[in-house]
């Protein structure tokens, strides 16, 4: 996976914006580490105020069962502590970054670590995916599932299979020795069209290094 650690995580939400007053319900997320999940951390959360039934039918959440989860202030004050010092991962991240970093202003928190978009980079390491949706993408590569969808942890568990899947897949069709977290987020902002190119100067620039540490002194 390259020398880093990364939390990969998934908001269910009253709605799709905070700035429209939206709140989380449940948080799911796992630290992968070493090409494997090593933790996980999931909780429902009380928006102090019911839920549409859209909401209940989407996400499987009901009213009751938040009538007795704890306050989202609670929750995230423990999520701060467990994604301390990680990267951040979700797909459609725009979403999940604009609900956490609301939620922590409101316990005056401040995001500190960077965010890379799984969606984003699968659009380029799968480019002729028949979807790039979570549901599509774990269809698509077979990958390790619950069967469950809408629901924080099952989203966030593979959301991390399909990480892991890429960051293999590019060490294998690139010869990548390592696959840097950084290099993951420029990967999403590449054209699609320019990615293989870019992947292939990255891997040349590796390889490179390699040659020039191995090199014997003269």
């Amino acid at each position: 996976m390259g020398n880093y650690s990364a939390v990969v995580l998934d908001f269910e939400t009253t709605g799709l914006s905070p700035d429209s007053g939206d709140r989380v319900i449940e948080i799911g997320a796992v630290l992968i580490r070493d090409n494997r999940i090593e933790d996980r951390f999931q909780s429902l959360m009380n928006p102090g105020r019911p839920v549409s039934g859209f909401i209940e039918e989407y996400t499987g959440i009901s009213n009751s069962m938040l009538a007795t989860a704890p306050p989202i202030a609670t929750v995230m004050e423990k999520f701060v502590h467990f994604m301390a010092g990680h990267h951040l991962v979700a797909h459609n991240a725009g979403f999940d970054r604009r609900f956490l970093d609301a939620e922590l202003q409101r316990i005056s928190q401040r995001r500190r670590q960077d965010f890379a978009c799984s969606l984003l980079v699968a659009r380029r390491v799968y480019p002729d995916a028949p979807g790039h949706s979570l549901a599509a993408l774990v269809r698509h590569k077979r990958l390790p599932t619950s069967g469950v969808h809408h629901r924080a942890l099952a989203d966030a568990e593979m959301t991390a299979h399909l990480w892991l899947g890429m960051i293999a897949e590019l060490k294998s069709a690139f010869h990548l020795r390592q696959v840097p977290f950084a290099l993951l987020q420029q990967l999403a902002r590449v054209p699609k069209k320019a990615a293989p190119v870019f992947l292939q100067r990255h891997a040349a620039a590796q390889h490179g290094e390699a040659g020039t540490t191995a090199a014997p002194a003269v």
